[in-house]
């Protein structure tokens, strides 16, 4: 009996000492003090943004650097006008200090969330801060929500992203300003190639056919004819007539190639070039053009300034 006690002792001192040596570390963990977050603003000190699009969770972790956390809600491929938010991103949402959403209708039913949020936290559309004058109003006075393929409006979203940190992080405000600058420097230079690129297709074919309405902005800013077979958003639908106007458009105008989307099915597409093959006209698809949205993360059209670099090289290396 004495040495059974003997040994439950001995058990108890062991156990207590390795919990005097474990529960601090598992403290230190479950805090987010580590060595890799210490100093630089990572962890709990960083200010937790959540953003809608790719473009915009693009545009906010450029100016934010190493003081914010962004988490995107739109992955590669996701149609943000047919998009319903889940039980995940409205936890993502609620987690958010700040939440920033494009605006102008881009994110459909989605944008009553988006509203009710504001209430209880930090909301801002990115496109805010842009000239009435200088949006696309289409039919019913509809505004066009894809501001980003012009560069110039997009540096503007970019200076709104800047004010809204430095207004909610004012302890890091050299820093947003300095990365802003880098990146608004990194536009200028995106919107030259742009229009580099453009300028080397001769005139008369500047023509660019796609799946939905996507790029007015793109046209307007770089000198190009948009036609889409689907109105702005890819909710409203088309009809064998529409298929048959687009259809009779590039035989009439010996349209040589058209374009497909990352983001939208090609099949409304496909039928156009089969009708026009009908008629005795080949077309090609051009390529594959990021709309409304980014490449798969980690490749160069996986960020804002690589997807509008390879749109407009396809665009050129097709119609050239």
């Amino acid at each position: 009996m004495k040495r059974r006690l003997s040994a439950s002792v001995k058990r108890l001192i062991l156990l207590v000492v390795f919990l005097t040596m474990v529960l601090p570390v598992m403290a230190a963990c479950g805090s987010g003090e580590t060595s890799e977050g210490a100093g630089d603003g990572a962890g709990e000190g960083r200010l937790r943004v959540t953003a809608t699009t790719g473009m915009i969770a693009d545009a906010a972790k450029e100016v934010g650097g190493d003081y914010v956390e962004v988490v995107g809600l739109m992955g590669p491929g996701v149609d943000p006008h047919l998009y319903k938010a889940s039980q995940g991103d409205i936890a993502k949402l609620e987690q958010a200090d700040v939440i920033f959403y494009n605006g102008l209708h881009l994110e459909g039913k989605m944008t009553d969330i988006l509203v009710q949020m504001a209430k209880s936290r930090t909301v801002v559309p990115v496109t805010e801060n842009i000239p009435e004058d200088r949006l696309r109003i289409l039919d019913q006075e509809t505004e066009d929500p894809h501001v980003w393929f012009d560069v110039r409006l997009w540096m503007m979203a970019v200076e709104k992203i800047r004010d809204t940190l430095i207004e909610a992080d004012g302890e890091h405000k050299a820093a947003y300003e300095q990365n802003a600058a880098a990146y608004l420097k990194e536009l200028e230079e995106l919107d030259a190639y742009v229009k580099e690129q453009i300028a080397s297709i001769p005139e008369k074919s500047r023509v660019l056919v796609t799946a939905h309405d996507a790029f007015g902005y793109f046209g307007d800013a770089y000198g190009m004819e948009v036609v889409g077979l689907q109105g702005i958003s890819t909710a409203s639908e088309y009809g064998s007539k529409d298929v048959t106007a687009l259809r009779d458009l590039i035989v009439e105008r010996g349209i040589k190639a058209v374009f497909v989307e990352s983001s939208v099915s090609s099949r409304s597409i496909e039928a156009v070039i089969e009708g026009a093959r009908q008629k005795g006209h080949e077309v090609v698809i051009g390529g594959e053009l990021f709309s409304d949205a980014m490449g798969a993360e980690g490749t160069p059209e996986g960020t804002y300034v690589g997807m509008v670099r390879h749109n407009a090289e396809t665009i050129a290396n097709a119609l050239k």
